[in-house]
């Protein structure tokens, strides 16, 4: 048995949890018994799903105000029913879209100003008229029944997938309120919807235990159908970011939590499964593009996190906690805090409380580590939605999380199936546009700006470069740092600086640049010969043990002549009775082998019962 760890940078990933006073305190989240994560997060706010009569709503919880919130709270309220899923879309932090049970798909737009009441006295709030809550922008009639999730595109604007109680998932232009593709084939409930990397595929997870595969543009029967997990109980799908695999969890016919690993182009049959415990509760799975799938149980405590590499998952650990948690979200990857090492962010909710807990990959070195934060995804579209549905299909936009700049989306990210111990390369910077447009609402995070990580789909249509996109009203093409130099010398006065100072600051930039990015490749080469050490190392020692016959395998005839009680104790400290135990040890061995029975000599640490070493003798 290999007593050595599989060199991987993200072995030491811990969990930090927020202390009370920097969580969300006294929230009401909803009893409603349909399966979904009751929470979505981004940057600026919170979505919660809340208990509140008189019709459905939802909680919108500004990031910033942390703390007990009051017990009269402005809620969204506009569905006639109860609230069941909602989602912030990836290009503007204000806007939201909820499905309730009266099968209505409500679109929003969060107002800053609606939170103004929450700092007001009570004889100011009286004068004012009270707490007043939000209405939704307008509302789409997207099943005949229930609409059980809803989902943001991850490259086009302003397009929105809506699951329905009637079995039917529909994809909706939000701008000009008309639905465009309807995708059937499901004889039962609805469980879970998610994009590929492009948009251009979604999968789905049905309650008839079937994984299905659509072109959303399309419409129609699924492209692709396999038999997913035996459970009748509530089965989850993500797409693994840029690669073309897919994660399930769900259940087996004794109510056996398991993950499943899929290749999209052909799910047939699963390419990995992994059996995870006998918990009760339905496990929501998030993907970081760090390749770690983070599971998280309804009613368990802990966070489990794997590493996919080559088709393998390997368990990295978990976060612990002794309060269940009912929901979680975790944050868009742009917005995480690269200055901490946070590899990704969740927000966990319990009964009446919601918690950050950031997950922190621990470095030496206080300069950005490349190699544990690729290119994220931005806040600007690819596509306008009448792009995608003309049949237009691109790459997202990504930044890079060091300075915000933009980057290529070609082969940016490491793919899940390639070894992932090893540092991602360092993407090539974009040119930036000149073309000049509106400044998005959104805000561009930088390595200062605290954050999470947010689940990315997979390319199914990543083979060819996306071209260009161009600028639309919802769209600004410069990158955050871009625009506020832009602003800030638009409202400068115009002064005019001599020729020798003005090539004398862009030598200085030039050179600023070439170092930053000699510094990044340093960090990033002198992790590749760690990790190389490493493998080395292991290597060497496996080696040396099949040297000195590490592997323990002899064929016993008439008392094996390879064994010896000096070779069993090779490695441990030798008692005073060494000479009477091999010779017990040596008896045992020939009795048994003469049986035609394997004998298997285990050494195990009497203080924690740890198995030092294992030598087996077959007959």
């Amino acid at each position: 048995m290999s007593r050595f760890v599989r060199p991987s940078k993200y072995r030491h990933v811990y969990g930090s949890p927020a202390k009370p006073e920097a969580s969300y305190l006294g929230v009401k989240a909803s009893q409603n018994a349909w399966d979904t994560n009751l929470l979505a997060a981004n940057k600026q706010y919170l979505s919660l799903n809340w208990q509140a009569g008189g019709g459905g709503a939802f909680a919108i919880i500004p990031t910033s105000r942390v703390g007990k919130l009051p017990d009269v709270y402005p809620l969204c309220r506009g569905h006639t029913a109860t609230v069941l899923d909602t989602a912030f879309s990836p290009f503007d932090d204000s806007v939201v879209v909820s499905g309730a049970d009266d099968g209505n798909l409500g679109i929003w737009k969060v107002e800053d100003s609606i939170f103004d009441v929450l700092d007001m006295s009570a004889k100011e709030l009286e004068s004012h008229g009270g707490v007043k809550d939000m209405q939704p922008r307008a509302k789409i009639d997207a099943s005949g029944r229930k609409v059980g999730q809803v989902m943001f595109h991850p490259t086009a604007s302003n397009v929105v997938a809506a699951a329905g109680g009637d079995h039917v998932i529909k994809l909706f232009d939000i701008e000009s309120q008309k639905e465009h593709s309807a995708l059937s084939g499901f004889t039962d409930s609805i469980q879970s919807i998610d994009f590929d990397w492009t948009g251009s595929t979604l999968a789905a997870s049905c309650r008839d235990r079937k994984l299905r595969i659509f072109d959303p543009r399309a419409g129609g029967q699924a492209v692709q159908v396999a038999d997913s997990h035996p459970g009748i109980k509530g089965s989850r799908v993500i797409w693994c970011g840029s690669t073309n695999r897919l994660a399930t969890t769900g259940f087996s016919k004794t109510s056996d939590r398991q993950l499943w690993v899929w290749d999209s182009g052909n799910i047939k049959t699963p390419i990995k499964q992994t059996l995870i415990d006998t918990s009760s509760g339905v496990m929501m799975p998030f993907w970081s593009d760090n390749s770690i799938i983070f599971l998280a149980g309804k009613g368990d405590g802990n966070v489990r996190y794997y590493e996919l590499d080559s088709d393998e998952l390997h368990y990295l650990s978990e976060y612990k906690s002794t309060d269940p948690q009912r929901g979680m979200a975790f944050l868009p990857r742009r917005d995480l805090n690269a200055d901490e090492n946070e590899i990704a962010r969740a927000y966990k909710l319990t009964n009446n409380m919601i918690q950050p807990i950031s997950f922190i990959c621990p470095r030496r070195a206080d300069s950005f580590q490349a190699d544990i934060f690729p290119p994220a995804p931005s806040s600007k579209p690819a596509l306008t939605s009448q792009e995608f549905f003309a049949g237009k299909t691109a790459l997202p936009n990504l930044i890079s999380l060091q300075d915000g700049s933009g980057v290529s989306s070609k082969a940016a990210l490491p793919a899940a199936s390639a070894t992932s111990s090893a540092p991602a390369p360092s993407p090539a910077v974009a040119p930036a546009s000149t073309t000049s447009s509106a400044p998005s609402a959104t805000p561009t995070a930088t390595r200062a700006t605290p954050a999470s990580s947010a689940p990315a789909p997979v390319a199914a249509a990543a083979a060819s470069p996306a071209p260009t996109p161009a600028p639309t009203k919802a769209t600004d093409p410069l990158p955050e740092p871009t625009r506020a130099a832009k602003n800030g010398a638009e409202s400068a006065p115009k002064t005019t600086a001599p020729a020798s100072v003005t090539s004398g600051i862009g030598d200085l930039a030039s050179e600023l640049q070439r170092l930053l990015a000699d510094s990044a490749a340093r960090d990033a080469r002198l992790r590749e010969l760690e990790i190389e050490n490493e493998k080395l190392k292991t290597e060497h020692h496996r080696l040396r043990e099949d040297q000195n016959g590490g592997n323990g395998t002899a064929a016993p005839s008439g008392g094996d002549k390879n064994f010896s009680a000096d070779r069993f104790f090779e490695t441990q400290s030798a008692p005073s009775n060494l000479s009477d135990f091999g010779d017990k040890a040596r008896q045992f061995v020939d009795r048994h082998a003469k049986e035609g029975r394997k004998v298997v000599l285990v050494t195990v640490n009497s203080k924690d019962g740890r198995v030092v070493d294992e030598m087996s003798f077959a007959p």
